[in-house]
């Protein structure tokens, strides 16, 4: 965590107040006073010159320990106390006469109850001792990776260095990672990371699947593109081609598909669909919620029913029944097209012949559902893996894509369709709350429809928000002309339904709900939105909540409530909010507040986590590790092997996740 420096000793006389200094002396008296609470006085002499170490909490042991005439070094900070200069719980340790100082600065480890520093210290020391670190890469190639002017240390070395710094190596570098033994670390990191990547980007291209490619003339492709209302953006074009292109080669694709809210995703998977399906194939799209899963299920069986497709629905809400004919549809290959949530990997789904699966939001499922995707898809039908699509709004920063996303293929829809209006977003204090339903009434009479967003569904007593519950209470009361409408989490998927369809069909002039409709809820009318307490929210969530309106060709307008005061995260998110409706530049700003975690959805294994490598500080060095990658996978495949069995041993699955 940090060090102490324990290799110089200044003179009690000399130190003085304020300042932090390590002192020796002799205990000249050890007492325990109780006034005014319970503590234990230890004097110190030298030269003269006394001391007083002052501990608030101590054992009886520690007493026996510092007896007068005991000789005592302390480190502490120096303060003016009621019986001259003091130091309060410092650190310490009993010497000898003439006991030599360290010659290196002291490590400070993150620590748990009963476990001391000195334990930790003797630990960890011995640890590095026994343990030997040869070099395991090709002389020079960490340092080609990083350039001629930083000259590193050897792996070995570097370790050495970071746990027991010599007192001349400057504390800056070492706090901010910026010395030559951590950039050692960060490099050898990376390097294992990309390895990884690539490794397994090449594993997958030695595998086998349906090439999916053939036109059918008059097939449901052609006459699905005939039947679209709309032409596709240029975005959309582009993206298509890159996915028809790797839908027909031999191996299995693997495409993270980017786009912002409401750039038109799901025609670009319906399309891919159609195309695996006219190649005589099922294809399977799963989405982290039943909302949105079953806003996909509505949108597809629109264009595809007609055309004779037949589609498949699971969801973990089914009844026994309904799953089973499901089941029997999907695994007799009635069922071209199955859309539901993470039912379609659990173990009672087997299908005919699986040539695409596509996953939305996939930062929104578990590391193991991820794994336990893949595990699926290996073993759906004979030899072949199906192909991959994953789609994300949530705008993937480019150092992200070049670490962890570095073994996919990434295409991005770049445009919103035309017709749609870019959002207004203003903050709004929750002291004009009033102002801020008279604005709701007038929407919701001149024929708009309104979301009002609430962080809670009930009363914390540790975030005392305004709830769902309350405030749609509070709303059915001040706005009786009104058909007010609540949907949260705990309301069963049947309930719902009910509320988003009257909803979508203009029943409801105004929706009270959680973030449950965050993704792929898609109301055309829907033109203002309220956000509550939109201080509490991460700036990828808000951006998402406020996709929900815009999509019509009415001016639309998100109102952030916020109650004050704010911390400086929230001015944050609130400002970049308020300043652009760019997915890219609010993603970029979101992984400098809060780091990669959320893009990730690693927070639910902290397996894949870089632990040295900071993406904001250290984006400079991953072009380098890239390379050297690529240079070691070409000409010392047994050197990737060992780096990589040093490094990620039994983790390097979490990564492919």
């Amino acid at each position: 965590m940090r060090y102490e420096d324990e290799t110089t000793l200044r003179k009690i006389g000399e130190v003085l107040p304020s300042e932090l200094a390590q002192v020796e002396g002799t205990v000249t008296s050890s007492e325990v006073a109780y006034r005014p609470r319970r503590q234990w006085l230890v004097k110190i002499a030298d030269d003269g010159h006394e001391l007083v170490l002052r501990f608030l909490n101590f054992y009886g042991s520690q007493q026996k320990q510092l007896s007068p005439g005991t000789r005592v070094r302390a480190r502490g900070e120096v303060r003016g106390g009621f019986f001259g200069l003091e130091m309060v719980h410092p650190s310490y340790r009993v010497v000898t006469d003439d006991q030599a100082l360290p010659d290196a600065l002291t490590p400070v480890y993150p620590s748990a109850a009963g476990l001391s520093q000195a334990y930790l210290r003797r630990a960890i020391a011995n640890a590095i001792d026994r343990t030997p670190l040869p070099e395991l890469l090709p002389p020079g190639l960490v340092e080609a990776a990083i350039g001629p002017e930083h000259a590193l240390p050897p792996l070995a070395a570097a370790v050495r260095l970071l746990h027991a710094p010599p007192p001349d190596v400057s504390e800056t570098a070492l706090s901010e990672r910026s010395h030559p033994a951590w950039l050692r670390i960060k490099c050898e990191e990376l390097l294992a990371q990309q390895l990884s990547l690539k490794r397994a980007q090449a594993a997958r291209r030695r595998l086998a699947a349906p090439a999916l490619g053939a036109r059918v003339p008059g097939g449901l492709l052609e006459r699905f593109e005939a039947a679209l209302p709309f032409r596709l953006t240029g975005a959309q074009q582009r993206v298509w081609t890159e996915i028809r292109d790797d839908l027909g080669a031999p191996h299995p694709m693997q495409r993270l598909l980017q786009g912002d809210v409401g750039s038109g995703k799901t025609i670009i998977a319906a399309l891919a669909a159609a195309q695996a399906i006219d190649a005589g194939y099922q294809a399977a799209i799963m989405a982290p919620t039943e909302i949105l899963a079953e806003q996909h299920l509505r949108k597809l069986s629109a264009w595809l029913a007609p055309l004779g497709v037949g589609l498949a629905w699971l969801a973990g809400s089914m009844k026994a029944k309904e799953k089973r004919e499901a089941l029997a549809r999907v695994a007799s290959g009635e069922a071209k097209l199955v859309i539901g949530t993470h039912a379609i990997i659990q173990d009672t789904v087997a299908f005919d012949r699986l040539g695409l699966a596509v996953v939305d939001e996939q930062h929104r499922f578990g590391v193991a559902q991820r794994l336990a995707l893949r595990s699926k898809m290996q073993s759906s039908g004979g030899d072949a893996m199906p192909h991959q699509l994953m789609m994300s709004a949530t705008p993937i920063p480019r150092t992200l894509a070049m670490t962890y996303y570095a073994d996919l293929d990434v295409s991005v829809i770049d445009e919103l369709p035309p017709g749609r209006s870019p959002v207004l977003t203003k903050l709004v204090s929750d002291s004009r709350r009033d102002e801020v339903v008279e604005r709701v009434r007038a929407a919701a009479l001149s024929g708009r429809q309104v979301y009002w967003v609430c962080p809670l569904i009930e009363e914390s007593e540790a975030l005392q928000l305004q709830t769902a519950v309350d405030t749609h209470a509070q709303l059915v009361a001040a706005l009786p002309e009104l058909r007010v409408g609540l949907v949260h989490g705990r309301l069963s998927p049947a309930e719902k339904a009910a509320v988003m369809e009257d909803f979508t069909r203009g029943d409801t002039h105004l929706l009270v709900a959680t973030t449950v409709i965050e993704v792929g809820v898609d109301v055309p009318n829907a033109s203002l939105m309220v956000i509550e307490h939109a201080e509490r929210f991460g700036l990828a969530q808000l951006h998402q909540l406020r996709g929900r309106v815009g999509r019509g060709s009415a001016e639309s307008v998100c109102l952030l409530l916020y109650a004050s005061p704010l911390s400086m995260g929230a001015k944050a998110r609130l400002q970049t909010m308020r300043e652009t409706t760019d997915g890219f530049v609010i993603a970029r700003r979101d992984l400098e507040i809060r780091g990669p975690g959320e893009f990730l959805g690693a927070r639910q294994s902290g397996a894949a986590m870089l632990r040295f490598v900071d993406l904001n500080e250290d984006a400079w060095l991953i072009p380098g590790a890239q390379e050297a990658a690529d240079t070691l996978l070409r000409a010392h495949p047994q050197a990737v092997t060992a780096h990589l069995e040093r490094w990620l041993g039994a983790r390097e699955d979490f990564l492919k996740a």
